[in-house]
């Protein structure tokens, strides 16, 4: 089984959190402890990414391989059929977890993979070029966050209110998209990839942020064509990575797709 580092707080029904490409678990700290008021809550560093090693060279990273690798990281974290919610990369990876009966609920914010062909090279090329501004001289990275209106100028691609972000957050963040050894072999397979797998039967929500400058908010119509059974939620104000823009909206956001599933099993019984 492949090794992952992850962050795990709280107590009650097991949430897993998914990050997107080139992010770490610390995505979600500004809403952890929220749903850790709640749920036994597991924030994983996915391969390749923050502290986590890099898959083994005969491993592809691919929709398949990943699948089958989270579930049984689950197995071995005595969660199989946990609570689901990703960012960007990692709510593509809630939906197809989802779709292969390995959740109880999946919350999804910006999931990748429901994108047109042109708004998919946009992506790529533009998360890319964040990486590449991580290799900029410590002097100039340090400028680039060092007043609000800097941060506001340099964060408004992942953040809908890059103010709000504090700057050794985001100087850490730059860090990890340059240190991600799984970054090239992810951007190359997403290059590749669309949603194509079955719905999923449980609580499904998908929300995106009204200020979205990556996985533009019109991939939500599709989005919603597609999944017709799920939630479908805007976050007002809020960009790519909307944790740091509204904690409190993505906390109950996440929390109302938990409950839904409690209902729904209650209702079963």
């Amino acid at each position: 089984m492949i090794e992952l580092v992850y962050e795990r707080r709280g107590r009650g029904e097991p949430l897993v959190l998914l990050h997107g490409i080139g992010h770490r678990w610390q995505a979600w700290e500004p809403v952890l402890d929220r749903l850790a008021e709640h749920h036994d809550v597991i924030a994983i560093d996915l391969p390749g990414f923050g502290a986590s090693p890099a898959l083994p060279p005969d491993l592809p990273y691919d929709m398949p391989h990943a699948v089958h690798a989270l579930a049984e990281v689950f197995e071995a974290l005595d969660v199989p059929r946990p609570h689901l919610a990703g960012n960007s990369l990692g709510g593509t990876l809630t939906l197809e977890l989802a779709s292969q009966g390995l959740a109880r609920s999946a919350t999804a914010l910006a999931p990748a993979g429901f994108w047109t062909a042109r708004d998919r090279t946009w992506a790529l090329n533009v998360l890319r070029m964040v990486r590449r501004l991580g290799h900029a001289p410590e002097s100039l990275r340090r400028l680039m966050v060092s007043t609000r209106a800097a941060r506001v100028i340099s964060g408004s691609v992942l953040f809908g209110r890059p103010s709000l972000t504090d700057a050794q957050v985001m100087l850490a963040d730059l860090a990890s998209m340059v240190t991600s050894s799984g970054f090239d072999a992810v951007a190359e397979s997403g290059a590749r990839y669309v949603f194509a797998a079955p719905a999923p039967v449980v609580p499904t929500t998908v929300a995106w942020g009204s200020r979205d400058r990556i996985l533009w908010p019109r991939q939500a119509r599709r989005a919603a064509a597609l999944l017709p059974e799920a939630a479908h939620v805007s976050l007002p104000r809020c960009g790519h990575v909307p944790m740091n823009d509204d904690p409190d909206l993505i906390a109950r956001t996440i929390l109302a797709t938990c409950a839904r599933a409690r209902t729904q099993g209650e209702a079963a019984a």
